[in-house]
């Protein structure tokens, strides 16, 4: 039978809110999705909307040539997977599950002594945003499953293809967590200091959104160039200025009540730098004392 990529099957293995977000895109793309959980009743308001309910794991992997899943850590996986590896065998296995990048690279390698074609994702939307315009998946592994796939997986958001290491992925996952958190914190802690005195969040943060997409978006693509090249060159502010800076946010907040604990952090390295002889570098210098 022809491969045909608008109409492939799909099953989903793990109903939490995610996993049936991701059956739920398969459907409304007109895929022929099965479903399976560990409890059965979260299948039944899939099932409704047209899914196939699969009475066991095996039942669900045998369902068509992809399955997804997306269940509550690596070992979880394992456990619903035991015993099934020959119903896998020649078949695409997308694991969309969390993990870091050593477990994705001991599942590749599990899934390769199997014959299984592997394909590793992070998932960087929340569930209400699965299948929309802002939806970004990132992938790793088998390049050849990619392709075969690709354009089922494109259903559930745009498909960043980051190589066939397979902990890829979870690595850029866990890099652009880590900068999601620092920039939502410096948000919240540029609200709290605005807020006491008396500028609400809606007003301040249309500006914190420009300096972020405009300037500060400029900053890392340039700054990006200096990392690799290791050259930290101080033609736009020196870490000596920068801590100037700092040091009156750092007012700022001790003479409102905000707490300093993330202004703190950043001061300490710049500390750390300049202590280092480095106070007439760029800021990118901090890579070698986070890095140390």
């Amino acid at each position: 039978m022809p491969h045909d990529p608008a109409r492939e099957p799909v099953a989903v293995l793990g109903l939490g809110a995610m996993g049936t977000a991701l059956a739920d895109a398969f459907l409304a793309a007109g895929h022929p999705t099965t479903v399976w959980n560990r409890s059965p009743a979260r299948t039944e308001p899939l099932a409704a909307r047209g899914a196939v309910r699969a009475s066991s794991p095996a039942d669900a992997l045998t369902a068509g040539e992809l399955t997804v899943a997306c269940v509550l850590d690596y070992d979880a996986l394992r456990a619903v997977l035991a015993g099934h590896e020959p119903a896998l065998a020649g078949r695409t296995l997308v694991n969309l599950t969390s993990g870091s990048p050593e477990q994705a690279r001991e599942f590749a390698t599990w899934a390769a002594e199997h014959g299984i074609d592997y394909l590793d994702g992070a998932i960087m939307i929340t569930p209400p945003g699965i299948g929309g315009p802002d939806a970004v998946l990132l992938y790793s592994g088998s390049p050849d499953a990619l392709v075969r796939h690709r354009a089922t997986l494109a259903v559930l958001g745009e498909v960043v293809d980051l190589g066939p290491d397979a902990g890829r992925a979870g690595l850029y996952d866990t890099a652009l967590l880590g900068l999601m958190w620092s920039a939502l914190g410096g948000w919240l802690h540029g609200v709290a200091l605005t807020r006491a005195d008396g500028v609400p969040a809606a007003d301040f943060t249309p500006v914190a959104t420009r300096w972020l997409s405009g300037a500060v978006s400029g900053f890392i693509t340039r700054y990006a160039a200096q990392a690799d090249a290791r050259r930290y060159p101080g033609d736009d502010a020196t870490l000596d200025v920068h801590l100037a800076a700092m040091e009156h946010l750092l007012h700022a907040s001790t003479a409102r009540g905000v707490d300093t604990a993330l202004p703190e952090l950043f001061a300490r390295q710049v500390r750390q730098a300049v202590a280092d002889g480095h106070g007439a570098d760029g800021y990118t210098r901090l890579i070698e004392v986070i890095a140390k």
